[in-house]
Formats: C-alpha cells, structure tokens, sequence
C-alpha cells in the first residue's frame, strides 16, 4: 500500500503545479492516517469566488477510489501509467452499474 501512497501524493503534487494559477491556489490536502488525498482549488476568479475539490482520492479496501477528478489530467490513466493496476481503482464519480463497462475495478465485493 505504501506504494500506492507514493504514486498517489506524486500524481496530485504534479497536477498542483504550479502551486498558484493567476488567482487561484492550488492545496494540496493529504491524509495518510485515514487514506484521503485531494486537491483544493481556492481563490478568485474576477468577482467569482473559487473554492472546491479539483480531484479526490481515497483508499479504501486496498483499492484507490477516485471519488472526483474535475480536471483534464486524467487521474486514472496516471495512475495506471505509474504503476496501479486498473483492477485496483475504482471511478467512483461514475453510478455503480455503470462502473463494469469502465475498464477498471467495480468496488464491488461480489
């Protein structure tokens, strides 16, 4: 699992870069001790307020299930480029009768 947690926090910390888009922050959010990991996107866009979760991963039953990715990174291909097996993550974003035609783990135990 540990693996897991390195592959995890590099991938977030790449898509953080840089640290400061024009006026938005981006936070990275990481805890291991309870197995969440996000991005935050905090600031201003002209009169608009910014604050809201870019991506969020969990592990959860030795799977990493992305819960969110509102970004063009895409989290899971990263992911499995860096070394996890589609088999251990699950698009959490997406129903659950639609996650067996994804190419990746269901989070299901049946």
């Amino acid at each position: 699992m540990q693996n897991m947690i390195e592959i995890i926090r590099g991938v977030l910390t790449e898509i953080a870069q840089p640290a400061i888009h024009d006026n938005i922050e981006y936070q990275l959010v990481f805890d291991s001790e309870h197995h969440h990991y996000q991005i935050n996107a905090v600031g201003w866009n002209g009169m608009q307020r910014i604050h809201g979760i870019l991506v969020q991963i969990d592990i959860k039953d030795n799977l990493v299930w992305i819960q969110e990715d509102n970004t063009e990174h895409r989290v899971a291909e990263q992911l499995v480029a860096r070394g996890i097996p589609k088999d251990k993550i699950v698009l959490a974003y997406h129903a659950p009768y639609r996650r067996p035609f994804t190419g990746y783990a269901t989070g299901s135990t049946e």
